[in-house]
Parts: structure tokens; C-alpha cells; sequence
């Protein structure tokens, strides 16, 4: 594996530069800030920060540029994307129910095996609705690659090879943060995946969801009330065997040790890694060279620090 870094949120303790020494990348820099939507491009404090050239690959604007030169190409994404909403509505109704199970199966003092074993199937029912939801929605993506992506469209074609060449002599692709699921679809419409594989990448916030293999949503005390976490849909997988934690100290009720255990357990065999302002893990040749003010969920129900 090419050098990889994930960190913590930027926006008050940014330490990317410190990482791009610490991985002696010197040069231009080109970063995905697609996550931002409408405010795609403002990378003037990114590179203040870093004091060096840096372009930003532009995938929201030439995504719009796409959909606009060619209708039926935007068309059919926006058929997927409704599929994937129902997808995703449907499993979260089935995950409600599933989880409400594993709630009322919580341990208790004095119980019996057989509580114990009903409370391992039900999370074994959870993780395998998890695993059919991640399955469905990669065939989505799939099939939607597989019939528009792979002809020839001169509008996809001619902003690739820009891509292409804007990445030429980067020293590194970073990949911010924002709205996970809109960089993802630009990232995917452009085959990014592909053309930044080889090269170091630097991700945080939505931008480490985006690079992990699966995609989870977290939110312990929503504004309209309780939920469970639910994957997304797979990402990149650039980055394999993390579940990204943006901001898990607010999100997250890291204090309970029962949830904490559940969420550990739940996504295991991947580490459930907690990405707070500071936090940093640097993978150098497919080892952990480097972490800093990194912890992860435990499936003992404790949240730990995380050791090169």
C-alpha cells in the first residue's frame, strides 16, 4: 500500500502540514473538496497552511459540467440515487427493528446462557443485515459503472483526462472533508479511485470515510431524536480495515460503555477509530508508522489509545 494518512477535523487544530514532513512530501499538492459542495475551491487557509501550490481537482463543478453536456447520463443518476434512498429507507426500517432487539437483549446481572446466546444471534442478525445493505448498494454502483461509465461519453472521457493531468507531479492528493456521500458520488463519476490509488493520499473528516471500506453514519443524541448507526454504502476502499470516526467525542456517547462495546462489536473485525481536532494514524508501506491523540472503540466497552 502507497503511504496513506487520516486526521482528525481540520478547522481548529490542523496538523496537515505536520503530517505531509512527517511523510517528507515536498511539492504541489492537488485536494478533493467536493464534500463542500457549493463552496468547492476555497482552499485559500489550506494553503496558507501548508505554504505550497495546491489544486483543487474540482469533481462538484465538473460533475454539474457533466450532467449538464449530457441528459441522460445525469438522468440515470439521479434513477440511481432514488434507488439508493429507497435502499437505504428500507434498511434502516429492518435495522430499527433488528436493533430494538439487541437493546432488549442488553446483559443482565445474573443471566442465563441462553440470554447470552439469543443476545450474540441477534447482533449476528444485525451484522448481516449490515453486510446485505453494504452488498446491495455496490451492485448499484456497479451496474451503474458497468452501463454508463464504460462507453465512450465525451464530456466523463474529456474531464478524466484533465483529472489525469492535474494530478501529474502531485506530491500527494489530499481528500477533505463535508458531505460524505456527495464526494463520494464525484469521486466514483470520475473513477478517482483509479487514478489517485498510486499516489500518497492525506484524508480527513468525510474525506477518511470516503477512502475506508465502508461508509457508517453515527449520531448518538440527533437533534430529532435517538438513532442507530447505519452504513452508508462502501467507499473507496483505499484505506482497508477502519471504521472513520469524524468528531466521535461529540457524536458518540463514548462515556456508555455498553454502546461503545455494541458499536466496537458490531463492526469488527475493522478498527472503529475515533478522529477528534489532532488525532493522526500514518500507514507507511501498509504498516502503522505513526499515530498521534488516536484512540479507538473497544469491544470491551472502553475506549482506548492507539499505538504505532
Amino acid at each position: 500500500m502507497i503511504d496513506r494518512a487520516l486526521l482528525g477535523p481540520q478547522f481548529r487544530t490542523p496538523n496537515l502540514r505536520e503530517c505531509l514532513e512527517a511523510m517528507a512530501l515536498a511539492g504541489p499538492l492537488a485536494v478533493v473538496t467536493a464534500g463542500w459542495q457549493d463552496r468547492e475551491g476555497e482552499i485559500e487557509e489550506l494553503r496558507a497552511h501548508v505554504g505550497r501550490p495546491v489544486v483543487d481537482l474540482a469533481l462538484y463543478t465538473r460533475a454539474e459540467h457533466v450532467h449538464a453536456d449530457d441528459p441522460p447520463l445525469a438522468a440515470a443518476a439521479r434513477e440511481r440515487q432514488e434507488r439508493l434512498q429507497e435502499l437505504q429507507d428500507l434498511y434502516r426500517l429492518r435495522l430499527h427493528a433488528l436493533m430494538a432487539a439487541v437493546e432488549e437483549l442488553s446483559p443482565a446481572p445474573g443471566e442465563a446462557p441462553a440470554r447470552r446466546r439469543a443476545r450474540r444471534a441477534a447482533l449476528g442478525d444485525v451484522r448481516r443485515l449490515d453486510r446485505e445493505h453494504l452488498a446491495a448498494t455496490a451492485r448499484e454502483h456497479a451496474a451503474f459503472a458497468r452501463h454508463w461509465q464504460r462507453a465512450p461519453r465525451p464530456s466523463l472521457s474529456a474531464h478524466r483526462k484533465a483529472l489525469a493531468a492535474a494530478l501529474d507531479g502531485a506530491a500527494a492528493v489530499l481528500v477533505a472533508g463535508g458531505h460524505v456521500a456527495v464526494l463520494l458520488n464525484r469521486m466514483r463519476l470520475f473513477g478517482l479511485a483509479t487514478l489517485i490509488e498510486r499516489r500518497p493520499l492525506i484524508a480527513w473528516s468525510a474525506g477518511a470515510m470516503a477512502l475506508s471500506e465502508r461508509v457508517v453514519l453515527f449520531h448518538d443524541r440527533p437533534p430529532q431524536g435517538a438513532a442507530h448507526a447505519e452504513v452508508l454504502e462502501p467507499g473507496l476502499g483505499l484505506v482497508p480495515g477502519i471504521v472513520a470516526l469524524p468528531h466521535a467525542g461529540e457524536r458518540l456517547a463514548l462515556g456508555d460503555a455498553a454502546r461503545v462495546q455494541l458499536f466496537a462489536r458490531r463492526f469488527a473485525p475493522s478498527r472503529c477509530l475515533a478522529l477528534e481536532h489532532g488525532s493522526l494514524i500514518r500507514w507507511h508501506r501498509g504498516r502503522v508508522a505513526a499515530t498521534r491523540d488516536l484512540k479507538r472503540l473497544s469491544r470491551s466497552g472502553r475506549v482506548v489509545e492507539v499505538g504505532a
